[in-house]
């Protein structure tokens, strides 16, 4: 976790039709038969699984795998993940100049495509409770992130590596996790286009984003963990905020 504002590391990332359909309003070539197949899906993501990102590359929309940790060390024959914990990244980072997220911010931002995501209490480093948030039905979310993209000086290896942008906690949230958030984007166009065009620099326009914010409701249910993921209690609407202004 770093420092005060972390999000668990687990996103629900399931062959969930509404997901898909999300993939395909982003503009990822929907055309291609096999797209779905090199979709990494996953009800269980964890911090340095392999994840899949929507991105802009040589003006095209396209879904690349990504390992879910910003910082990655290079090896003899490949990269592993930093010793630095970097699965998120801090909105009150992004304008440190020398931090992980400064320049992806500005040059290399991505969505991650997800039915939910998954946040674990803590009291004095103890886990008190388990939650899973997904989006309603006939929905998915858009999270907020950025990318690397590395290259093995021997083997020739490309690796991409990703984060969530993180926020501090949503008041509607702090019963559920009071450390923070992640940062779910609006699926407006312009918004996107925006988000995704690496040529975008103008980031003092996403300050708006940095605010904490629900664009889309969510239902929330506590779980016994998360890898075995009985729903132990009622689950919650968490009702959206009202749109705010650009």
């Amino acid at each position: 976790m770093q420092g005060n504002v972390a999000m668990c590391g687990r996103l629900n990332i399931s062959d969930d039709p509404f997901v898909m359909e999300l993939i395909n309003w982003l503009g990822v070539d929907s055309h291609n038969p096999n797209m779905r197949e090199n979709i990494n899906w996953g009800r269980f993501k964890r911090a340095t699984d392999t994840i899949s990102i929507v991105r802009q590359s040589e003006g095209q929309r396209v879904i690349s795998d990504a390992t879910w940790w910003l910082l990655l060390d290079k090896t003899e024959d490949g990269f592993k993940p930093s010793r630095y914990t970097s699965f998120n990244t801090r909105y009150d980072k992004l304008d440190v100049p020398r931090s992980a997220g400064y320049i992806p911010f500005r040059q290399s931002r991505c969505i991650i495509p997800a039915k939910g995501f998954g946040e674990t209490e803590f009291i004095n480093k103890k886990p008190v409770h388990y939650y899973d948030m997904e989006a309603v039905d006939g929905e998915a979310i858009a999270f907020a992130g950025l990318y690397r993209q590395w290259l093995h000086p021997d083997t020739g290896e490309l690796r991409l590596s990703c984060s969530v942008i993180t926020l501090p906690p949503h008041d509607k949230l702090r019963h559920i996790h009071s450390k923070a958030m992640p940062l779910i984007l609006p699926q407006n166009e312009r918004l996107v286009s925006a988000w995704l065009d690496p040529a975008y620099q103008q980031v003092e326009n996403f300050q708006f984003l940095l605010n904490p914010h629900l664009p889309q409701d969510l239902i929330a249910y506590p779980i016994d963990k998360p890898s075995l993921h009985n729903t132990i209690g009622a689950a919650e609407t968490i009702v959206k905020d009202r749109q705010r202004a650009q």
